[in-house]
């Protein structure tokens, strides 16, 4: 019970401060301030040179610069050395012809891992699970998503889920399922009586006072 306990009281939560490291990785030594005034993708996998972590490595690697496009990096991490992170992204390249761009922290005592809830003891004693984290340029934690072991994520999702929250960010609006740049974003509802009867009134396309979309 106390593992329990201790693993879900240092879960980050969204909308709160992402938590601060200072880390190894395969372009030095990186701190969460490093990245302030950018948006940052940190994503864990469970180790090196495991087939389904390589497809990941491979597709985050050919969007780099898409996510670089929207003032967003990428840092990888696991549980593993950075000379063996350094020997697979070299083998990537070798094998796959796929330079890898963005560093990967080195996390052999499990201290990022440990302190954003990397570690699912129910997956895995040692290896960090498929955890994605997107933090915002102020450092602000906004989306977590957590993939099982046996299932590689999808990166085109990650940059989608990315460009949904800048843009409700630039324009107060809220975006509905499979959101796509070009379509129709969501209006907040109004809370109070007398804004919910002059909403049908607003030149939105309504379907009723709570649910209004337009063009951006």
């Amino acid at each position: 019970m106390e593992n329990t306990t201790e693993q879900s009281m240092t879960m980050p939560r969204i909308n709160e401060p992402a938590p601060a490291f200072t880390a190894p990785t395969t372009h030095g030594v990186r701190t969460l301030e490093d990245y302030k005034g950018k948006w940052l993708v940190l994503f864990s996998h469970p180790a090196d040179f495991t087939p389904v972590c390589t497809t990941e490595f491979i597709a985050f690697a050919k969007r780099n610069d898409d996510f670089q496009a929207r003032n967003c990096e990428l840092l990888g991490l696991s549980i593993d050395s950075h000379y063996s992170h350094v020997a697979w992204v070299r083998n990537i390249k070798e094998k796959f012809g796929i330079e890898v761009p963005f560093p990967i922290i080195a996390d052999l005592k499990m201290d990022v891992a440990k302190a954003y809830g990397m570690i699912h003891p129910g997956a895995a004693d040692t290896s960090a699970v498929r955890a994605t984290f997107i933090i915002d340029p102020e450092g602000i934690m906004r989306a977590m998503v957590y993939y099982p072991m046996t299932n590689g994520r999808s990166i085109d999702e990650i940059l989608r889920l990315l460009t949904a929250l800048q843009t409700s960010d630039e324009h107060g609006v809220a975006t509905p399922e499979n959101w796509q740049p070009g379509d129709k974003v969501i209006v907040p509802p109004p809370a109070e009586t007398a804004a919910a009867e002059a909403r049908m009134n607003e030149g939105y396309e309504c379907v009723d006072w709570y649910f209004c979309k337009k063009d951006l």
